[in-house]
């Protein structure tokens, strides 16, 4: 009989105990709190970062996904279709109205090693689609108006 195992959740799903700062920091990660409640913990390599929170049960979450550290803010990386961008600022429900700079292919090799280097110090996997290049937090790819997003339905 086969042995069923436990599917890997991903970097974001994944709760990490207090031990972990220190194997970043042993990886060559830079780790600084930069905040307090909640106690925010940013982990830093080659201008690229990640913002880890303190949960109630001490463990650690990701509370923003790896990104471009542009004038002290983490950028949040946004495929609008035709380019890519840096969003800064908090998120909102339009990324054309939100703050962008243009991704630099530079960035984006740094970023998708960055992204790599983290998931291999924290024993992530790494799957098909992350492995390929960088993954976007926001796409426009769908634009066609009118589509329920949930059931991808469209309305008449």
């Amino acid at each position: 009989m086969a042995r069923q195992t436990e599917t890997p959740k991903p970097l974001l799903e994944t709760a990490f105990e207090d031990g972990t700062l220190d194997l970043l920091r042993a990886a060559g990660f830079e780790v600084a709190v930069i905040g307090s409640n909640p106690e925010r913990i940013r982990v830093l390599k080659d201008a690229c970062a990640a913002l880890f929170e303190r949960q109630s049960d001490e463990t650690l979450r990701l509370a923003q996904a790896p990104g471009y550290l542009i004038r002290g803010e983490i950028g949040r990386l946004w495929d609008a279709g035709y380019q890519k961008f840096w969003l800064l600022g908090p998120p909102t429900d339009e990324p054309f109205n939100e703050p962008h700079r243009p991704a630099l292919a530079a960035q984006l090799k740094a970023l998708h090693r960055f992204d790599a280097e983290l998931k291999a110090a924290l024993g992530i996997p790494s799957f098909y689609n992350e492995s390929i290049g960088s993954t976007n937090e926001i796409s426009a790819y769908d634009r066609v108006h009118g589509r329920d997003s949930s059931s991808g339905q469209r309305f008449s």
